[in-house]
């Protein structure tokens, strides 16, 4: 039995081009729980974390809307209502999935917390855009009335805040735990409510946002995971995406990644947060990492789809998480 860290991105719940609809999240939550509910049946321990993109940036539309009746929370405080709303939903997607099986599994969402350094370079420098688009003129009045950073975003203007990187997670005992007595843990959705740790001991929100895949190396180290599985749209990692020669790649190290990052391969943009996320866990840890598609985590866990990142040495003897 392997315990696996499994980090779901937005796609999960809203695939390019749909409407971001309960309806729409609920119907793709079922899919997501068919295939999550195979790597259980082959008697693997799940960690599930999972993206917010979309749905943080919804209830920062909402907010802005109401503005003028409701006073708009923080963002901290936004981060952890689509935390409770997506992981509500992936437990309900998980359960019913059982139910259909004939089998019974405790699921349970655990509202997380991640310290971040207050004093990471990331808050000199907001670049993670969250929210609605506004024109110039209204981005400005934002920035006057709010202290906000905005930035052209395509045709219009949208706020940006600083995505620090993450520390610890302060559930990190409790979840543990919970996985520990067997059950399926839903834990630091989108990269976890950011804090700060004050000077008392007690801990204070911080406008941020964090990735989703560097929190999961976090968690997966907390729970003593086997491997970190990060699944996404797209089948593998390629070299020259999107391009006539690109090429699949089928195992990875993290030494590779780390001149492929520098010379732009990877570019921050794209691929590049989940194979650094990746090679993170891998050059910590000595365990496995891979990237792949939803639809695939059975077929990636045995090494058949997907890209393996993995050590030197595990390289050379040719291992799989399957065979772990």
């Amino acid at each position: 039995m392997s315990r696996i860290v499994v980090a779901l991105g937005g796609n999960a719940l809203i695939r390019r081009g749909q409407e971001g609809s309960t309806a729409v999240q609920r119907r793709n939550l079922l899919g997501a729980a068919r295939a999550l509910a195979d790597l259980v049946a082959l008697g693997h321990e799940l960690v599930l974390t999972h993206g917010n993109g979309p749905q943080v940036g919804f209830l920062a539309i909402e907010a802005d809307a109401a503005r003028d009746t409701v006073p708009p929370p923080p963002l901290d405080v936004l981060v952890a209502e689509s935390q409770g709303q997506i992981g509500y939903l992936l437990a309900q997607a998980l359960s019913a999935q059982f139910a259909m099986e004939g089998r019974r599994r405790s699921v349970a969402v655990v509202l997380s917390q991640t310290i971040v350094d207050p004093a990471d370079p990331a808050f000199l420098l907001p670049s993670k855009p969250v929210g609605p688009m506004y024109d110039r003129r209204t981005a400005q009045a934002m920035v006057r009335e709010h202290g906000w950073t905005t930035a052209a975003d395509g045709s219009g203007w949208r706020r940006v805040v600083a995505s620090p990187r993450p520390l610890e997670i302060v559930e990190a005992a409790s979840i543990r735990t919970l996985v520990e007595a067997g059950v399926i843990v839903i834990a630091s959705g989108g990269g976890g409510i950011p804090v700060v740790r004050l000077a008392s001991g007690a801990l204070a929100g911080v406008e941020a946002v964090i990735d989703k895949d560097y929190a999961a190396v976090v968690l997966a180290e907390a729970v003593g995971a086997d491997a970190l599985l990060l699944l996404t749209d797209v089948d593998a990692v390629y070299r020259a995406w999107g391009a006539p020669e690109q090429s699949r790649l089928r195992r990875l190290t993290p030494a590779a990644i780390k001149t492929w990052v520098r010379d732009g391969t990877f570019a921050a943009g794209s691929m590049g947060p989940k194979v650094v996320a990746a090679a993170d866990f891998v050059r910590r840890t000595g365990k496995l990492a891979a990237i792949g598609a939803l639809e695939d985590a059975v077929a990636i866990l045995a090494g058949q789809a997907g890209t393996l990142i993995e050590s030197d040495m595990a390289a050379v003897a040719g291992a799989s998480i399957g065979r772990r």
